[in-house]
């Protein structure tokens, strides 16, 4: 494909006090591609993904989306055109399922918002007739999980954000996410960064997976790439204890 990556990292460095969350970093994210972004807790993977919509900006090096620096972007309209999905789901307890999974065409002063919400229901699996006039406690973990997903793509983002989505739910419910949400991205045609410290469904997933430690990129490969050859001792053992690989 020619024309710049969706999502560019160029030798970022983001601090917090004396903790170094990114030293460094350099990533590409083509369009179209879901990146899985892996490694232990403090590894900066959380970080790194608030850079792409501004939730977070460097302290030096530059983010670029879609070719354009992200500093020069203003950061709620890029929120807003960016899906976001997060652990917990984050679903506003006071508003119905339908509402809030309109939320953000409502944000973009959509007219159709409502009906957009609906049809993002419906495309993870949610009928809206049966669930839009619900309150997300009446739902089950998986099910707001699927809210928080509709929410995310009912504005047509063309890059949707995950922080560890499936990160809190039993292992039956997260395959059946993780199945949909893998169908979603390739009928879609999204770009996705996934955050997950879960390997088995970072290789499952993802197009690529990025495996930082210490906030900086031990290696970027292939699912099969990475298995067959990982370039780090630290890459081996992250493999070695998620029990796959050769």
């Amino acid at each position: 494909m020619t024309g710049p990556p969706a999502l560019e990292a160029r030798g970022v460095v983001k601090r917090y006090d004396d903790v170094v969350a990114l030293n460094g970093v350099d990533l590409d994210i083509d369009h179209g591609e879901c990146l899985a972004l892996v490694g232990e807790s403090g590894s900066g993977k959380t970080t790194l993904l608030r850079m792409f919509n501004r939730t977070a900006d460097p302290d030096a090096g530059e983010v670029r989306v879609g070719g354009r620096p992200a500093r020069e972007l203003d950061p709620v309209k890029l929120r807003r055109e960016t899906g976001y999905v997060q652990q917990e789901g984050g679903l506003l307890p006071h508003w119905t399922v339908g509402r809030n999974a309109a939320l953000v065409p409502w944000l973009q002063g959509r007219p159709d918002a409502a009906e957009r919400g609906r049809a993002a229901l419906e495309r993870v699996g949610l009928q809206a007739a049966r669930f839009a006039d619900r309150w997300p406690r009446e739902l089950s973990g998986g099910q707001r999980q699927r809210v928080a997903l509709a929410r995310a793509l009912a504005g047509d983002p063309g890059v949707v954000l995950l922080d560890e989505p499936f990160g809190a739910l039993d292992a039956i419910t997260r395959a059946e996410l993780q199945e949909a949400f893998g169908a979603l991205v390739a009928d879609l045609g999204i770009t996705a960064v996934l955050v997950t410290h879960d390997l088995h469904e970072a290789t499952r997933l993802a197009d690529r997976v990025a495996v930082l430690r210490s906030g900086e990129i031990d290696q970027v490969a292939e699912p099969a790439v990475l298995l067959a050859a990982p370039a780090t001792d630290y890459v081996r053992r992250l493999l070695a204890q998620a029990r796959i690989g050769s």
